[in-house]
């Protein structure tokens, strides 16, 4: 072989590695969750666990961004920063929509649903000596309702708003959602609200460090919120769940859920759905929150946005879903 011709196949082999490079380059998707402590980050580290896992067939790295929760996310999501997000079943709502906190910035028309994973009970975590063991003896007292732009404190003032409470009503204190369990048992704050599935690693530690326990969200103004608003339901969480909680809490809350938008293609929401669903049993050990979940469940339960067409893509092929039918 002349040189020329050695120089040519070797020309045409380094260009072939580089095609083939680009066509096997991996994808980043980023899934925003919310706080490191709570339920949302550990299960979209889950998800990204099982999509990172099948790399090398569908070529998506998957990322895990801490937030501060769901209205963040849908806002994040929106502005193509993420490709998916963990959000409440009611911002999910009220994002596509354009109601609530999102009146003013109108339907979110692109989003999609992907599917939803456990539910999340509105939690009033009380120090034991506060003085506070039903809703209303919540006045007056010192009182973290969560972050501007999280679900805590959207869902909050849905509940201030049935009672006909103000801020006024309370002394607000404003900590990091990381940090709250900390203040409760510093004595800095009486009570904080956190929307999570259960058990929680903040509310573990408040129960074992300083007896914290949580108190019953009940009422006419809870059972009008609930028939207003389909995306609520009513909860119970099991005293079993941490120790030194000793009564089992009524209350009632959302389901958390996975969205995307139209803006992500159909075959990287095919492939992050099929990740999940062909690995099911595994996804389930990955959080105590996912003990219960069905596959059933997961493309029912807090969902009231269309399906994403990678999602209806999977679910047909699966017969989770009719086939030539639309969502």
């Amino acid at each position: 072989m002349t040189l020329n011709k050695k120089m040519v196949l070797g020309l045409f082999s380094l260009s072939c590695y580089f095609i083939a490079s680009i066509a096997y380059a991996q994808r980043f998707i980023t899934i925003g969750t919310g706080p490191i402590n709570g339920v949302y980050y550990p299960a979209g580290g889950a998800i990204c666990k099982l999509v990172n896992q099948g790399r090398l067939q569908h070529n998506l790295r998957c990322l895990v961004e801490s937030t501060t929760g769901s209205i963040y996310n849908i806002n994040k999501l929106k502005d193509k920063e993420f490709e998916f997000s963990v959000v409440q079943s009611d911002w999910q709502f009220h994002g596509y929509n354009g109601t609530s906190q999102f009146k003013d910035q109108g339907p979110y028309s692109k989003m999609r649903a992907i599917f939803s994973m456990h539910d999340e009970p509105f939690n009033i975590i009380v120090r034991e000596d506060s003085g506070i063991n039903r809703l209303d003896d919540l006045k007056g007292k010192r009182i973290n309702i969560g972050e501007s732009g999280s679900g805590d404190r959207a869902t909050m003032e849905i509940v201030m708003d049935s009672l006909g409470w103000t801020h006024s009503d309370f002394k607000l204190i404003s900590i990091p959602a990381a940090e709250r369990s900390e203040a409760l048992c510093n004595n800095e704050i009486d009570a904080y609200i956190y929307l999570v599935g259960h058990p929680n690693g903040a509310i573990k530690e408040a129960a074992v460090y300083c007896n914290a326990k949580l108190i019953p969200t009940t009422g006419t103004n809870i059972e009008k919120i609930i028939a207003d608003h389909p995306f609520y339901t009513k909860s119970i969480t099991p005293h079993s769940f941490y120790k030194g909680i000793k009564d089992t809490t009524e209350s009632f809350g959302v389901s958390a859920t996975l969205i995307s938008s139209t803006d992500v293609s159909e075959e990287t929401v095919y492939a992050l759905t099929k990740s999940i669903f062909s690995n099911f049993d595994t996804f389930k050990r990955l959080h105590p929150a996912f003990a219960n979940l069905t596959k059933v469940g997961m493309l029912q339960n807090g969902l009231s946005i269309p399906f994403h067409p990678g999602a209806i893509r999977y679910y047909q092929e699966a017969g989770f879903l009719p086939p030539n039918e639309q969502y």
